[in-house]
């Protein structure tokens, strides 16, 4: 693709980052055949291809976004998939976050717009924030066909009760039966998820432990940063990323870290890019790039470090079929796949494949709060292609995507650390006790 950015245009970092990509791009369409949203609306502003040229045409000519080329890129799910079958290496990523970025700097959302947006950006990333709302979603539920739409969509996605921890809260897990841990990871424990499935950090936990792993959780860190980098927040986001790295490297300079695990694949991805997205700061970018190279999803670094000890056996144990959801962050963002459906295989159990398994459910963070007609119409197609195959039970490594596929089929979801936990020693998961 010819670009016509100036040299001073070129100065600045992020538009000669920019500039590399999308002169990579061949204008083959490629990226549209696997795009779920142009599939669902079979226009080329909801594909890759032509969000490229909006985002392309905004910052060569430096003008400010407007109500069309927003509502095209909001449309983008942030799956990748587009990255996974473009022949020719663009960066989709570092466009779509570059293009957003920009939108939120030179567009003024309509009011309502910008205070959902908003409201997301606080609640979903403070733990103590959502677990006020959530109990306040449980008095106002009797009333909740008085708000609009979207809130109450909001509102019937919160869940009547949380599940009880049964891990006590501490920053250094240590293995009970060795004196030296072969292993010491930092564990990256999440926002929303810690309260809405705190048995996925435990598993992750136990399983880790019980395999001569010590697990040490940083007091500071919560967040990674990815939902307001993802929603265009860029002084938030960043705000974020110093912390994590911050915290992160004075523990792998102090006590020594073999890896940060990520059990959230959203997170992950995110996390993995801090390298890319500090290159050009002189305080930070020795940091970030360190730690995107110790993070690791937790399916990646069990497969690829763990010589794990089986104790449940498919002559001892029921057999059963699992399908495997592949959550994009994790397929597309962080090319990691095989790794959990080797993991599940390792069980004794059958690993179902899922028709289209590449497309997108339509979680994709906020994406089914902000979309969620374009959202549901993908969970009605991933759930109708996981009930063809009927599966006992889903395992996939996102909690976003679990949280909404859960919302669309009746068949138990879990994380797959939690599979693995189980047939290693730890507890059935509880979802899974009346099968």
């Amino acid at each position: 693709m010819e670009t016509n950015f100036s040299k001073e245009q070129l100065k600045d970092k992020d538009n000669k980052s920019s500039e590399k990509i999308f002169r990579k791009c061949v204008h083959c369409g490629f990226c549209n055949a696997t795009c779920p949203t142009y599939q669902l609306l079979g226009d080329e502003l909801d594909g890759p291809r032509g969000r490229i040229y909006l985002i392309k045409d905004m910052l060569e000519n430096n003008k400010p976004a407007n109500s069309k080329i927003v509502k095209h890129i909001d449309r983008c799910l942030s799956c990748y998939s587009c990255m996974t079958t473009c022949p020719s290496g663009v960066n989709y990523m570092h466009l779509i976050d570059h293009g957003r970025a920009h939108i939120e700097k030179t567009y003024k959302r309509p009011f309502w717009d910008k205070i959902t947006r908003n409201f997301l950006s606080s609640v979903l990333t403070s733990t103590f924030k959502f677990k006020f709302i959530l109990i306040l979603t449980q008095f106002v539920k009797p009333f909740y066909f008085l708000f609009s739409k979207k809130i109450r969509l909001m509102i019937s996605l919160m869940p009547m009760k949380l599940p009880k921890k049964t891990l006590p809260k501490m920053q250094i897990y240590s293995p009970l039966k060795r004196k030296k841990p072969v292993a010491r990871v930092a564990l990256l424990t999440g926002c929303v998820q810690k309260v809405l499935s705190p048995q996925i950090n435990e598993a992750t936990i136990r399983l880790l432990n019980r395999h001569g792993i010590e697990v040490v959780v940083p007091k500071g860190i919560n967040c990674c940063g990815s939902l307001d980098h993802h929603l265009g927040k860029g002084e938030l986001a960043f705000k974020t990323f110093k912390k994590n790295i911050s915290i992160w490297y004075d523990e792998y300079l102090k006590n020594g870290l073999d890896a940060i695990i990520s059990n959230t694949s959203g997170c992950g991805t995110t996390i993995k890019d801090y390298g890319f997205i500090f290159r050009s700061n002189d305080d930070f970018k020795k940091k970030a790039k360190k730690i995107s190279e110790l993070t690791k999803d937790i399916s990646e670094y069990l497969e690829e470090k763990v010589k794990l000890n089986f104790v449940i056996k498919p002559t001892n144990g029921k057999k059963y079929k699992i399908a495997y959801h592949s959550a994009c962050s994790l397929q597309h963002g962080q090319k990691v796949h095989n790794e959990a459906i080797n993991l599940i295989k390792k069980t004794g159990n059958d690993v179902l494949e899922i028709s289209d398994g590449h497309i997108c459910c339509g979680s994709a963070g906020t994406y089914n709060l902000l979309q969620n007609e374009i959202a549901n119409e993908l969970l009605k197609n991933k759930v109708n292609n996981i009930e063809k195959i009927n599966p006992q039970f889903i395992s996939t490594g996102n909690i976003g995507c679990i949280t909404h596929i859960a919302n669309g089929t009746k068949i138990p979801v879990l994380h797959t650390v939690e599979v693995i936990d189980w047939y290693t020693g730890g507890p059935k998961p509880e979802i899974l006790k009346n099968i």
